[in-house]
């Protein structure tokens, strides 16, 4: 019989196969393509009509694989629809190097043995009522959203929530938005559930890998705690999804194949016909905006742990307390932290920036460094000697001779978080320092560091946004944001909401043990309503001003952008292209199309960048208009187009 087999690759349709084994949709097959034998899929609907004759091939074999659901065949479908991106792409993310595992060993799957322990763990009024309105309908697919001030205890809720939900025998996804949390958040779930889930993100072995796959396939692994590639892991019995820190913008990926994860998950879920819980301190627009219309229902916690007070905010006024030269820590923060260190305190001082300086100029020939395959700064990195572009990794020595007379002579402009640590160790010698960022906590060492942070071994803390994401540091009582006007800045769409949720975050790190804590804005900006709008305890007032600004504007979550990105080596010959492609597809698309613009890194990777906008209804016609109108335009040699639905940044 002729069966369509689904294969991890570019192609947006099965091909056809001949078979005599008997084969259903969802069951995984070895089948030869071209000269290489490949993973496939038994799929629900026809290879695509041509009307040239091929030899129709045999399948090789079945592998001893449970099947893919139909559910979960039927949201790849959409997902694929929805991103446009190829479905044999969006099958590539469920597999495993583009292949399936089959059935290992029962004492592989040992370590994840369920065993729940009776926990001691006692629930609050507010945190009980909480899980009452997320257990309601708990069979069935809904969208509830626990929004709970920082340290109020959200954590302890979903889990009674996974425990129900387990006790009748099904599996269940928490989705974490950054790697660095896996390992504090593991030993937590450890300690309310006793047995050891599994963890999934990239920096996972492969031979884990392959347990956790085939254990999830078999349902012998029951949860599975991970970044947002574990969303596409084959369950065979998902009974719920659980989204923390859902507002955080590293659920979208960007690189490949471009999704939102918590998006995604939300119609997995739908798919799945299963619950799902998104968590957070403050939503994002969208989550608010399905809130307010009744989409999604809610329960709120209001009180901290331990009854605990949020941190009080002060500001320092820079303009009365002028900064020494080449320094940026204001003599008033200096009194203030001493205060806190005497008390025991643990100090962080925030910069949402990396390395040591953004800007290196040489005060001779004026040259500024910046990377020559990206258009933007190289930024200087002192504990590495040299000067790195974030973006593509170019590095390159500081050891420059000057167009002027002899060696260029530097002047580092603006701080990074080496350069505040550096000031740091010279105000305070004697107490213990380090960097919390992702240049320093992505290494085997940084558990060590995470336990001595929490034993306050360590007294001060200079971090980026990392710090900002769910670590609960018990001491942590002062927080220096050293420099609020330039994360004020810049042209982002989501620029209001992503300072709501950072200070939020940032705030509820602080205080959590009961203890009074302060957060320090250092500002040369006497305009203070921006500093009391984002800190303000009822996230849900800024929030609804910016709906309504979004709504007059008509922007996300009012249309739908897609934002398309041309990449090409010749400059003029991708600007000329830009336009022909503008007015090929202007007539047929769903929607209105902007630019196009150059983007606002111009150059990446050796590549120009440029942008069109398309504007349009919430609806798939918007999306499948596009795919259908670009399957017909031919870009030439060496030019590339990417789509990116619902975009989250401009760059």
């Amino acid at each position: 019989m002729k069966v369509p087999i689904l294969i991890p690759n570019i192609f947006n349709h099965p091909f056809t196969y001949n078979s005599d084994l008997n084969l259903k949709v969802g069951d995984y097959v070895a089948v030869p393509f071209g000269k290489s034998e490949v993973t496939g899929v038994v799929w629900d609907d026809f290879e695509k009509k041509t009307n040239k004759n091929f030899a129709i091939k045999k399948v090789l074999r079945k592998l001893d694989v449970p099947p893919l659901k139909k559910n979960t065949i039927k949201f790849l479908n959409w997902f694929s629809e929805y991103n446009m991106t190829p479905k044999g792409m969006a099958l590539k993310l469920l597999l495993l190097s583009s292949g399936a595992i089959e059935k290992l060993p029962i004492e592989a799957y040992e370590p994840f043995k369920i065993d729940i322990k009776e926990n001691e763990i006692k629930l609050s009024k507010e945190q009980k009522n909480s899980l009452k309105k997320m257990n309601v309908l708990n069979q069935k697919f809904r969208v509830h959203v626990l929004q709970g001030t920082t340290g109020s205890g959200k954590t302890m809720v979903y889990f009674e929530a996974l425990k129900e939900i387990i006790d009748k025998g099904f599996q269940g996804l928490i989705l974490l938005p950054e790697i660095g949390l896996t390992g504090q958040f593991q030993n937590k779930f450890i300690e309310f559930f006793g047995f050891k889930p599994a963890v999934w993100h990239s920096g996972i072995t492969k031979k884990n890998k392959e347990i956790i796959w085939s254990g999830i396939a078999n349902d012998k692994i029951k949860v599975v705690i991970g970044a947002r590639s574990s969303l596409f892991l084959p369950f065979k019995k998902l009974g719920l999804i659980i989204v923390d820190e859902e507002h955080d913008q590293s659920y979208k990926q960007d690189e490949g194949v471009t999704y939102n994860a918590r998006d995604m998950a939300i119609s997995r879920a739908s798919f799945e016909n299963i619950p799902i819980n998104l968590i957070t301190a403050v939503p994002s627009i969208e989550t608010y905006d399905n809130i307010k219309k009744g989409k999604y229902s809610l329960s709120k916690l209001d009180q901290r742990y331990l009854n605990a007070s949020l941190p009080k905010y002060e500001i320092i006024n820079l303009n009365n307390s002028k900064l020494e030269s080449q320094s940026w820590i204001a003599k008033e923060t200096i009194e203030k932290v001493k205060f806190h260190l005497e008390k025991k305190d643990q100090v962080l001082f925030f910069l949402n920036r990396r390395g040591f300086s953004p800007h290196v100029l040489c005060k001779k020939c004026f040259t500024s460094y910046s990377c020559p395959n990206c258009s933007i700064n190289l930024v200087y990195h002192k504990n590495k000697q040299n000067l790195l572009c974030h973006y593509c990794g170019y590095k390159t020595l500081l050891n420059r001779d000057c167009s002027k007379e002899g060696k260029c002579d530097f002047i580092f402009s603006g701080p990074g978080v080496e350069r505040i640590s550096e000031e740091v160790k010279k105000i305070f010698p004697t107490n213990e320092t380090t960097i919390f960022s992702s240049d320093t906590m992505n290494k085997k060492s940084s558990a060590d560091v995470l336990e001595k942070i929490i034993d306050n071994k360590i007294q001060i803390l200079i971090g980026t946004q990392l710090i900002s994401k769910g670590f609960h540091f018990p001491s942590l009582n002062c927080i220096v944001v050293v420099d609020i006007d330039l994360s004020s800045q810049g042209h982002d769409l989501r620029g209001a909401e992503k300072n709501l949720q950072l200070y939020h975050q940032l705030s509820g790190r602080a205080g959590r043990t009961g203890k009074p804590a302060t957060v320090y804005f250092q500002t040369y900006n006497l305009d203070t309503k921006m500093i009391t709008d984002i800190t303000n305890k009822d996230p849900d007032i800024f929030l609804d001003k910016e709906l309504e600004i979004r709504r007059e504007n008509n922007l996300p979550p009012f249309q739908r952008f897609i934002a398309l990105i041309i990449t090409g080596n010749n400059e003029r010959e991708l600007e000329k292209e830009a336009y022909k492609f503008k007015s090929f597809i202007e007539s047929a698309v769903d929607g209105r199309v902007l630019g196009p613009v150059n983007a606002p890194i111009f150059r990446l990777k050796r590549r120009f960048r440029v942008r069109l906008l398309i504007r349009g209804r919430k609806s798939l016609k918007v999306q499948n208009s596009l795919s259908k109108v670009i399957e017909k335009f031919k870009f030439p040699a060496g030019m590339k187009l990417t789509v990116d639905v619902d975009p989250i940044n401009f760059n």
